[in-house]
């Protein structure tokens, strides 16, 4: 089920996050940071008990007419179960209720499973972050998808993130 990111769920977001991104991976203090900036940060969980508890988790930083996705991520033994299109799909959701009329968001080239999702569900690549991943020196892709009802044309869809 989709719910709410809790408090109580850091030490299991923390461990995710370290089998997800290893390099990359945010701390319990970093968590602890991100949902001490909430509403403007917005993060939502999907919980499983049958499956061991959280299996995925996602969030956005929602600040104007343009939101930035924060994370998301699908447990390792989760993975092919279509959690990542459902967390995608409430992250557009949240943005767009909130009045966003952009998403962004940056994934590393070298994730081909992420960027196909975000490919088929309608973001397009609009710049380059080159070496922006250490350690590696992984480029960061910066993507952006124009939400319901939102003209491209419009400034704040335009061009890289501020």
């Amino acid at each position: 089920m989709l719910r709410e990111l809790r408090w109580t769920d850091i030490p299991r977001l923390a461990a995710l996050e370290r089998e997800a991104f290893a390099d990359d991976a945010w701390t319990e203090q970093t968590w602890w940071a991100e949902l001490a900036e909430r509403p403007r940060r917005d993060y939502v969980v999907w919980d499983d008990p049958s499956r061991g508890g959280v299996l995925a988790y996602a969030g956005i930083d929602a600040a104007g007419d343009v939101a930035d996705v924060m994370t998301i991520a699908v447990a390792p033994d989760a993975r092919g179960l279509g959690l990542g299109r459902r967390m995608l799909d409430e992250l557009v959701d949240r943005a767009h209720a909130r009045g966003a009329e952009a998403l962004l968001l940056e994934v590393r080239a070298d994730n081909t499973a992420a960027r196909a999702l975000y490919d088929r569900n309608g973001f397009e690549t609009i710049s380059v972050r080159r070496r922006y991943y250490q350690p590696g020196g992984v480029d960061a892709l910066v993507m952006r998808r124009h939400l319901p009802g939102t003209r491209p044309d419009h400034p704040a869809t335009q061009g890289e993130p501020a």
